[in-house]
């Protein structure tokens, strides 16, 4: 697989997570965030673990306890960044939070820098274009951002970028289904853990149903099982900032299914001249960051570690 393979890959690994607000949209608001996460991601482990057991013992005999380590880390991250964004998005409307969310964007490169590592040219044009775009989008409710909300969006920010930096630097190091698997084993514990401090009846406050039975078992499979792992097995050949980029895109795809999608399945977005031009510019950006313009068989830009 070649860089513009990859970014192909991750561009369908958006897709799949652009769709996570119609899924949800089918589980009541009373169900806390930590038991989705939870239950999702312990199916997850569930479905990986019984398809590719032989796969998952072979590397954990391969690796020991490195890439258990290496899965904790990834999995309070991953925690660490929901968490703080669940909480911010409580001060936004949907859409302001979504585009604020991903000024991750942005903050990658600073990050990057931080770890002593080079961004190339073209990355800081493609990061400039998604930037612009983000904020022509977000138009007149720029200026209604809550502080407090922009502060919790921002820390969220910075732990996802690290994330993302790691499960790069990681990708390359251990087989992908392995490390998705391991991953969502952390990620269920520890909202497990929150979810029981939180609402100590846990399973017994949900309001069963054959919907959100689906709903759960659809964002499992799909979200985290399949999309998880295409992600990781992508970022073998992509770089951090590339991807987060890419990312970007996810703000694209929910647009659409707010235009074209019925009601009963999703809130019904109003597309105003902002929210179209930002898209533009968004995926201007995006497009700078997949296509090799020279026709090389190459990334647009390569991250180097000094």
């Amino acid at each position: 697989m070649n860089k513009l393979q990859a970014n192909i890959c991750l561009i369908c690994v958006t897709l799949c997570w652009s769709t996570e607000v119609i899924i949800f949209s089918c589980i009541p608001g009373n169900v806390l965030p930590f038991a989705t996460t939870f239950i999702c991601n312990a199916i997850a482990a569930i479905i990986l673990g019984s398809c590719f057991y032989k796969r998952i013992k072979n590397e954990l005999t391969r690796s020991g306890k490195k890439i258990i380590l290496r899965c904790l880390l990834l999995g309070v991250l991953n925690c660490g960044y929901n968490t703080l964004y669940l909480y911010g998005i409580k001060h936004f409307d949907v859409s302001t939070g979504a585009f604020t969310f991903s000024m991750t964007v942005v903050v990658l490169p600073v990050v990057l820098i931080t770890m002593k590592k080079t961004v190339g040219a073209k990355t800081w044009i493609s990061v400039a274009l998604v930037l612009t775009g983000i904020i022509t989008a977000l138009g007149g409710n720029i200026t209604k951002i809550s502080p407090v909300g922009l502060l919790l969006m921002l820390l969220g920010c910075i732990i996802r970028a690290v994330f993302i930096v790691k499960l790069n630097d990681f990708a390359g190091e251990f087989d992908s289904i392995s490390l998705s698997a391991f991953i969502s084993v952390f990620v269920a514990a520890i909202s497990f853990v929150i979810w029981l401090v939180l609402q100590p009846e846990t399973f017994a406050v949900i309001p069963w149903s054959g919907t959100i039975i689906a709903s759960l078992f659809i964002h499992a499979y799909f979200i985290i099982a399949f999309a998880q792992t295409l992600n990781i097995f992508a970022q073998k050949r992509a770089t951090a900032t590339g991807a987060t980029i890419i990312y970007s895109l996810e703000i694209v795809f929910s647009l659409i299914w707010g235009t074209v999608l019925p009601e009963n399945l999703i809130e019904r977005a109003v597309l105003t001249p902002f929210n179209i031009i930002g898209a533009l510019l968004i995926v201007s950006g995006s497009v700078i960051e997949i296509i090799d313009i020279n026709g090389k068989r190459r990334g647009i830009y390569d991250v180097k570690k000094n």
